[in-house]
C-alpha cells in the first residue's frame, strides 16, 4: 500500500508479470491520469479502481451534497465549505 507517487509503475508491472507479487489493487498514480495504454492495465492479477475506493452509499451522498453546496455558495458569491488555502513558494 503507498500513495501514487511512491510506486515505480515499471517495477510494479515486471513483478506482476514475473509472479513476485501476486496482484495489485491500484486507484492512484504518480502521473494522473496514468497512460490508458499502460500495459499493467492488461495485466489478468491488476484491479484498477477509482480514488474512491473506500466509499460507501452513505459517505458518497454527502460528498455529492458537498459538491452542490460549494456550486450554490460560489454561484452566489459565498465562503466555499472546507477551503484550503495553500501558501505560495517565496
Amino acid at each position: 500500500m503507498a500513495r501514487g507517487k511512491l510506486v515505480d509503475n515499471e517495477a510494479l508491472y515486471a513483478a506482476l508479470l514475473n509472479g513476485r507479487l501476486a496482484g495489485a489493487g491500484i486507484d492512484v498514480f504518480a502521473t494522473e491520469p496514468e497512460d490508458p495504454d499502460h500495459p499493467v492495465f492488461r495485466l489478468p492479477n491488476v484491479v484498477v479502481s477509482p480514488h474512491i475506493v473506500g466509499e460507501t452509499r452513505g459517505t458518497a451522498r454527502k460528498r455529492n451534497a458537498s459538491i452542490v453546496e460549494n456550486i450554490d455558495r460560489l454561484a452566489r458569491g459565498r465562503e466555499l465549505l472546507h477551503r484550503v488555502d495553500f501558501e505560495k513558494p517565496k
